[in-house]
C-alpha cells in the first residue's frame, strides 16, 4: 500500500514538471523576471510611515532624533524602490535593450523623482483628511480618518501610485493598488486622475476605471461604478477614453454605475443610489431611480411604497406613502 502511494506521488511529480515544458506564458520559471510583490507592500507601509509621521509606526527603525528616523526611511524607500522599478522595466519596450546598469541608473532617477513628489502628494491627501472629516458626521476625528477609514487608505495608496505611473512606471503602481483594493475592498486604477477633497464613504465595492477624471469635492459612496462601458475590443482599446469625467462638487450615492468614456456628469449633481447612467448630465442635475415599489406587510394588510426621494411622504389623494431619496 505505501509503495503505491510512493509511486503515486513520483507520477503526480513528475507529470506537473513536464507540463511546465510547454511554453506558454504559465509556465515562466524565472521567479527574479518580475517585482517582488511582498517588497513593494512593504514600500508602500514605508511610504505611508513617510505621509504621515504620527500615525503609521515604522517596526525596524528606530532612533532619538525624528528627522534622522524619517531620513533613514526614506532613503530605504529609495534603495528598494529602483531596484523594483529596474526589474519593472524589462516589461516595457523601450528598455528591452538596456544594460543591467543603464536599468540602475533609470530606476534610481525615477525613484527620486518620485519621492520629490512626496509633498505634492502630502497636500493632496490632506485635503482627502478634510472632505472624510466634514463629511461624515459619525466621524469623532481626524485621527479616526487616517487610523480607521478605508476609503482615506484606499486613495492614499492611488495618489502614491498615479505619481510612479504618471512617470511611466509599470507593473508597481498596479501592484501598489491591488494591494489596497485586497485591503479595503475598493478598486481605483493608477491611471485614473483625481482632483483635491476626494470622499470615499463606506467605501467597500467602489469601483474606479484607469482614463476616468474626477474633479474636486466629489463624495462617493459604497457600490458605486465608474467604469468602462464595453470592454470588448480588449487590448485595442488600449490608450483610449474609457472611463466618465466626474465634474467638481459631484456626489454619488450607493450602488449607482456611470459608464463609457465620452460621459460626463455635470458640476454639482447628485446621482441617486442604483442609477445606471451611460450619457452625459448637465451641472446641477439629480437623478434618482423612480417607481421601485416596496410592499411592507404589517398584519394581513399590505403598504406599498415608492421609491422618489430621500424621506417618506404621505399623498392624502391617493393614500400611498413614497419614499424620496
Amino acid at each position: 500500500m505505501r509503495k503505491d502511494i510512493n509511486n503515486r506521488i513520483q507520477n503526480v511529480t513528475h507529470r506537473i514538471l513536464s507540463d511546465y515544458q510547454n511554453g506558454r506564458e504559465i509556465d515562466n520559471m524565472n521567479v527574479f523576471n518580475q517585482p517582488d510583490s511582498a517588497m513593494v507592500v512593504d514600500i508602500v507601509r514605508k511610504l505611508l510611515n513617510i505621509l504621515f509621521p504620527g500615525y503609521y509606526r515604522s517596526r525596524t527603525f528606530r532612533s532619538y532624533n525624528y528627522d534622522r528616523r524619517i531620513a533613514v526611511v526614506i532613503e530605504d524607500v529609495i534603495y528598494n524602490l529602483q531596484k523594483q522599478i529596474a526589474i519593472a522595466l524589462r516589461f516595457k519596450e523601450e528598455y528591452a535593450a538596456e544594460t543591467d546598469y543603464e536599468l540602475r541608473m533609470t530606476a534610481e532617477e525615477l525613484a527620486i523623482d518620485f519621492l520629490e513628489r512626496i509633498p505634492k502628494i502630502r497636500a493632496l491627501v490632506n485635503t482627502d483628511m478634510q472632505a472624510s472629516y466634514e463629511g461624515d458626521p459619525a466621524a469623532f476625528s481626524i485621527d479616526e480618518i487616517v487610523l480607521c477609514y478605508p476609503g482615506l487608505l484606499a486613495s492614499t495608496v492611488n495618489r502614491l501610485a498615479h505619481e510612479l505611473f504618471l512617470l511611466g512606471v509599470p507593473l508597481i503602481p498596479r501592484m501598489m493598488t491591488e494591494w489596497a483594493h485586497s485591503r479595503t475592498g475598493i478598486d481605483i486604477h493608477p491611471g485614473a486622475t483625481i482632483g483635491e477633497y476626494f470622499f470615499l464613504d463606506h467605501g467597500t465595492g467602489i469601483v474606479v476605471g484607469e482614463t476616468s477624471i474626477i474633479g474636486r469635492h466629489v463624495k462617493v459612496y459604497q457600490g458605486v461604478t465608474i467604469g468602462a462601458l464595453s470592454t470588448r475590443g480588449g487590448q485595442r482599446l488600449k490608450g483610449a477614453k474609457r472611463h466618465p469625467t466626474i465634474e467638481d462638487n459631484v456626489t454619488i450615492y450607493a450602488g449607482a454605475s456611470i459608464l463609457g468614456g465620452e460621459t460626463t456628469i455635470g458640476e454639482g449633481s447628485v446621482i441617486g443610489s442604483n442609477v445606471f447612467i451611460t450619457s452625459s448630465v448637465k451641472p446641477g442635475t439629480r437623478i434618482s431611480v423612480k417607481t421601485q415599489e416596496l410592499i411592507i406587510q404589517n398584519g394581513d394588510e399590505d403598504i406599498e411604497f415608492y421609491l422618489e426621494d430621500d424621506t417618506f411622504k404621505h399623498s392624502e389623494e391617493t393614500d400611498t406613502w413614497y419614499y424620496i431619496i
